[in-house]
């Protein structure tokens, strides 16, 4: 038999990917800011803005790696993993807590 269930309200935290909030993306990611200078991914910090300006924003999730576009929220699942949700998408199932 065929049941139907409703999606329990969970408040989660998210951040907007406008292509030009790197640093504060990756802060919200990484729990820390990264300071010019330093390095991320492996690489400087200049060169890992030229990878993502070139390559895009991938984020790492339990499924994978997936690529967040221009105006994709990045939001914190419930067990703290991280993955990229189209904006349409977001706007439909989350409502701002303040």
């Amino acid at each position: 038999m065929i049941k139907q269930y409703r999606k329990k309200p969970v408040v989660i935290k998210a951040i907007e990917w406008t292509g030009k909030n790197l640093e504060k993306v990756i802060e919200f990611t990484d729990g820390r800011h990264p300071e010019i200078g330093t390095s991320h991914a492996g690489m400087a910090w200049e060169c890992y803005c030229d990878l993502v300006s070139r390559d895009g924003l991938k984020i790492y999730t339990l499924e994978g790696t997936m690529l967040a576009d221009v105006g994709d929220f990045i939001i914190q699942g419930i067990q703290g993993e991280f993955y990229p949700i189209k904006n349409d998408i977001f706007i439909a199932t989350y409502d701002k807590v303040e």
